[in-house]
């Protein structure tokens, strides 16, 4: 079953979830765990364990067969792993179609998209067309888009899985920028250890399907995070423990 309330103070809670296809696979089994505001939560685990139904459950692309997720869904934040932006559309327009989507006027949501143009960085670029945009630019708009709405509630499913690994470490630190600016309750699903770590105030591990929570670690580390971090040894501590409790989640 499913319950969407704002009753709890954290701003998303997952209680118990389960997810089982109508084929018969089940991909979650009992996840329990929740994100406040100020909190970057990242889950790493097997390819197909269920990261990415997680961030459908809570979102509402897809209805969880057991247990109950709490959110306020009206204003979501969801980057997926491709920019899906609309080749017809201009930046600008881009950025402006989730406030549009909203019912949000047109001068408002102008000045909502220049706002967010600028906070990621891609301020005149307004007028350019998606495809004379690199990936990374694509995935700013992408994150633009969705500031729109200042969402309480931020879901990232491996946005930048598909860039180089120079532009993804730049996009993390916007990421990361962004997240300290806005205080949001951040949700992110990556493959990459060191991503996970440089990100988040925590990381879950999740086993292999039927996906469940089996490791959690805190991240010690101070925002703002500077690239160095990523060569720290306590960085590469954080980052074996995480990684010997994936190898486990595998088995």
């Amino acid at each position: 079953m499913t319950a969407t309330t704002t009753t709890t103070t954290k701003a998303l809670s997952f209680d118990g979830i389960g997810m089982t296809f109508p084929d018969g696979t089940e991909a979650l089994r009992d996840v329990s765990f929740s994100v406040d505001r100020g909190e970057f939560v990242t889950v790493v685990g097997p390819s197909g364990c269920g990261k990415s139904t997680l961030l459908k459950i809570a979102s509402g692309l897809l209805e969880n067969t057991e247990g109950q997720v709490s959110v306020d869904r009206e204003r979501i934040g969801y980057v997926f792993q491709d920019a899906t932006l609309l080749h017809w559309r201009t930046i600008q327009r881009n950025v402006e179609l989730f406030a549009e989507l909203h019912g949000i006027g047109k001068e408002e949501r102008r000045d909502l998209a220049k706002k967010a143009i600028d906070m990621v960085g891609l301020s005149g670029f307004e007028n350019h067309y998606p495809k004379s945009l690199s990936g990374g630019m694509k995935m700013r708009a992408s994150l633009a888009r969705t500031l729109t709405l200042q969402p309480p509630v931020f879901l990232f499913d491996e946005p930048f899985g598909a860039v180089d690994e120079i532009t993804r470490e730049h996009l993390n630190e916007e990421t990361q920028r962004l997240f300290q600016r806005e205080g949001f309750a951040g949700l992110f699903i990556t493959h990459s250890i060191s991503e996970a770590v440089f990100m988040s105030t925590r990381v879950l591990v999740m086993s292999a399907r039927p996906g469940r929570i089996v490791a959690e670690f805190e991240v010690p580390f101070e925002y703002p995070r500077k690239p160095g971090l990523r060569f720290d040894a306590a960085f590469a501590e954080l980052s074996g423990q995480v990684s010997a409790e994936l190898r486990g989640a595998h088995s």
